[in-house]
């Protein structure tokens, strides 16, 4: 496993395995996210395995599955809204992790800098800077707060 911390409450990972969980949750996350759709991965790495063994541990476990070149806004919705209930740090997987920090940043647009959120990313090796104009776009359109 290998947890790469884009910000103190926010993690992301290429795929884990059931075994790793204990670990995750010891690291003090409450959160799990599924970025990763099932057709992807072996039965035993599949949601329904996934979310059983993570609720068996505590953890809050969210299934917002992103394909790969077809992220949606309802992805980016689904992610927000799971880190809005969150009541502590998040750990989100997908196959390389890349998935987990684009929808992340996208979630973030209007609330970091562009160059934050694409710089955080570029740490472990995520090119987010194709997704500018569409953080930028985003943050522009976000609602202002009072």
């Amino acid at each position: 496993m290998d947890i790469r911390p884009l910000t103190p409450t926010y993690a992301v990972s290429p795929q884990i395995e059931p075994s790793d969980l204990p670990a995750i949750k010891a690291a003090g996350y409450v959160m799990v996210i599924d970025n990763r759709p099932d057709g992807e991965i072996p039965p035993h790495l599949h949601t329904a395995e996934m979310r059983r063994e993570a609720e068996a541990l505590g953890l809050v476990f969210v299934a917002n599955p992103v394909i790969g070149g077809a992220l949606t806004m309802d992805n980016v919705a689904a992610q927000a809204q799971a880190l809005d209930r969150a009541t502590g740090p998040v750990f989100a997987y997908c196959a390389s992790g890349n998935r987990c920090a684009v929808v992340w940043a996208l979630t973030q647009a209007g609330t970091w800098p562009a160059d934050e959120l694409i710089g955080l990313s570029a740490r472990f090796g995520y090119n987010l800077e194709p997704l500018r104009g569409q953080i930028d776009a985003l943050a522009a359109a976000r609602p202002a707060r009072a």
